[in-house]
């Protein structure tokens, strides 16, 4: 197929040219994302290949539809970018990467929970300028501390299990709780309230939806057992940044880590580091010493990497053939 693949970098042509010597589809590659700014790239393709923070609305979908376009397949596993309904009215198939490596997403989330419980953030700029001080620098153990996953699918999973290697008891929310899985990892499925009430760290795994934007309010983070810390490594809308900002300064969490951000397209992904932040509420967080961001780089390894570009490609080949879409949204 002829696809054109928006948003990319280095590290997503390399992927995918790699797992295109299996699959041979024609890719052409831009560097902007896909929106109704960047449509006028889009000419003479079968698919495009848009990633997380692409806006895919019905606009966009329209246009796609009257240049040809017959298939969305995502390089991601969230689809809130793109607008589903109109994709059925215009007949465009859309297709995703459920599970790239939940491995790597659930290590990320550790490496973030770590470096803000043992405030490795801030031991590191002190050394670079030669003090070697600890003062404010004490952190908790891990062990015996209750760790709180919502969301138990693939990644919430693994998180689970990097937890019970750590000594942690752990409970666990899902609107959609799967039987068995909590004697099998060895976790208790309670309420999100006294899941919130009676974890140490509360780490999210969901994707983002209408019944899951802004779970994380200001009611909620109220809730949560003071001196709590909370992890973000699945969608920024999850939690509402303006209610965290508060509970930030009211001192309520001992930190907070995140690897995504509500309001991050635009902003993810680029440098600013000549232009600064036009984020009003992303540099208020930033100037927190209790909290850590990362980039929304969770998934990159090389091995999540290899995965999305084969999954991506191959949804693209079942589709050529006519063949029942797995990953079909």
């Amino acid at each position: 197929m002829r696809i054109a693949v928006f948003d990319t970098k280095n590290y997503d042509r390399q992927s995918l040219d790699g797992a295109n010597q299996q699959f041979s589809h024609q890719l052409s590659y831009f560097e902007p994302r896909l929106n109704r700014d960047t449509l006028e790239l889009v000419h003479d393709v079968d698919a495009v290949c848009p990633f997380v923070n692409d806006r895919l609305d019905a606009e966009v979908i329209a246009s796609l539809a009257a240049r040809g376009v017959r298939l969305i397949t995502l390089r991601c596993a969230g689809f809130n970018g793109v607008d589903l309904a109109a994709c059925r009215q215009y007949g465009i198939a859309v297709t995703r990467v459920p599970a790239y490596s939940p491995h790597a997403v659930a290590e990320h989330a550790f490496a973030l929970l770590l470096a803000v419980v043992r405030r490795i953030h801030k031991s590191y700029v002190r050394v670079r300028e030669m003090d070697f001080s600890l003062d404010g620098l004490v952190g908790f153990d891990l062990y015996r501390k209750t760790i709180g996953v919502v969301g138990t699918g693939r990644i919430g999973q693994a998180t689970i299990s990097i937890a019970k290697g750590f000594g942690m008891q752990v409970l666990a929310f899902d609107v959609f709780p799967q039987a068995g899985l909590d004697e099998k990892l060895g976790f208790e499925y309670v309420t999100l309230p006294q899941l919130l009430a009676e974890c140490d760290v509360v780490s999210l795994h969901l994707p983002l939806t209408a019944e899951t934007q802004h779970m994380i309010n200001a009611s909620s983070l109220a809730g949560m057992k003071p001196g709590a810390v909370l992890i973000n490594t699945s969608r920024g809308g999850l939690i509402e940044t303006a209610a965290l900002i508060s509970a930030l300064k009211d001192g309520r969490l001992a930190g907070v880590g995140l690897d995504v951000y509500e309001m991050e397209e635009g902003v993810f992904f680029e440098n600013h580091s000549e232009l600064g932040l036009q984020d009003d509420q992303l540099a208020r967080l930033l100037t927190f010493p209790n909290v850590l961001v990362t980039a929304h780089q969770g998934f990159l390894t090389r091995e999540a990497l290899d995965n999305i570009a084969e999954t991506t490609l191959a949804n693209a080949t079942a589709f050529e053939q006519g063949r029942l879409l797995d990953n079909k949204v």
